[in-house]
């Protein structure tokens, strides 16, 4: 706000003495307007010009005048557009790297690459879900007000290039998703970015039919097709109305209190290798254990009660949101 007010003291000043310098000379001197703008422009830049017409002694005085006057009014315009000019110039580098350091400490956090629709959306739900770290690429600067209003730390660059994933911290990240229109550069970072980090969980968008391929091929674990999920789920919505309005309350909206979580079995576990039956996880925290994934990929639906729990295991268990709190602690998740 002093910066603005500076400027629109300094803009004021300077009009006001071009205003009274033309004035003077078209009063004392008799010259036309532009004579009268020109002979004042060219004395408070001190351009060294000849005066336009003879100036009488009055006119002398006047010019003495303007030249004082005008060259303390100067001054202060070049100063405080100067200063200005270098502020912001400092505040923004030092701004971009504040948050280098704050996204170079952040272990196990996710980069969203684009902040269009798709984007935009996915961050918002891993906001909903957990207070996850989330590191947004994008390349368009005019979505820097945005993503600042957001809340997430940001990287201003082109996701497809390694150094911009290098300094999202793509090392020390848990997972990335390429969420970007064009399906080239989708495939391109996920190339790269399985190069950099072979233990990344990649998420790709895909976008017209056939391209899940492709994004498997270069690297993806996972590929999602917007376009496709929001047919099938109108689809569904039309053929199984009361399952879709389960769905919805269940994973939509937070207010009901219930979720369904995936919940790995650590080594400090203390239900490890013990059967679902005999686990109490039924009785004792009122979850459905809804399906098991094995450390080998196998996935256990609806698993019989005597299936036993491994260290390596992924519980996928459905209920209230603060028991399955209770579960992650229990099956040792030290991010519970």
């Amino acid at each position: 706000m002093t910066k603005t007010r500076n400027i629109v003291f300094a803009a004021v000043m300077l009009t006001l003495v071009l205003s009274m310098g033309t004035a003077g000379y078209m009063i004392l001197e008799e010259w036309n307007f532009l004579d009268s703008l020109y002979m004042t422009v060219i004395t408070i830049s001190t351009v060294g010009f000849s005066e336009v017409n003879p100036v009488s002694n009055q006119g002398r005085i006047l010019t003495m005048t303007i030249l004082i006057s005008g060259l303390g009014v100067l001054g202060y315009v070049v100063g405080t557009l100067t200063r200005t000019l270098v502020e912001g110039q400092l505040l923004e580098v030092m701004g971009r790297k504040k948050l280098e350091r704050q996204i170079q400490k952040l272990k196990d956090h996710y980069i969203i690459c684009g902040y269009g629709r798709v984007g935009r959306i996915i961050c918002e739900e891993i906001k909903k879900s957990k207070p996850t770290p989330l590191v947004v690429i994008d390349k368009d600067s005019t979505l820097t007000p945005k993503i600042e209003e957001d809340g997430y730390l940001y990287f201003l660059g082109d996701a497809t290039r390694e150094e911009c994933l290098m300094k999202a911290g793509i090392l020390s990240a848990k997972g990335v998703a390429t969420a970007l229109d064009s399906e080239a550069d989708n495939v391109y970072i996920t190339l790269t970015a399985r190069g950099l980090n072979p233990e990344l969980f990649i998420l790709a968008r895909a976008g017209r039919r056939g391209s899940e391929k492709k994004l498997e091929r270069a690297g993806a674990d996972r590929v999602v097709s917007p376009h496709q999920i929001g047919g099938f789920r109108m689809a569904q919505a039309l053929l199984r109305p009361h399952v879709t309005e389960f769905i919805d309350f269940a994973f939509t909206d937070l207010d009901t209190n219930l979720g369904m979580e995936e919940i790995p079995v650590r080594p400090n576990s203390k239900l490890s290798d013990i059967s679902l039956v005999d686990s109490g996880i039924r009785q004792q925290f009122d979850l459905i254990i809804v399906a098991i994934s094995k450390a080998t990929g196998e996935m256990l639906f609806n698993p019989a009660s005597h299936t036993r729990i491994q260290i390596g295991d992924t519980l996928i268990a459905l209920g209230q949101r603060s028991n399955l709190i209770k579960l992650e602690r229990l099956l040792g998740n030290v991010n519970a």
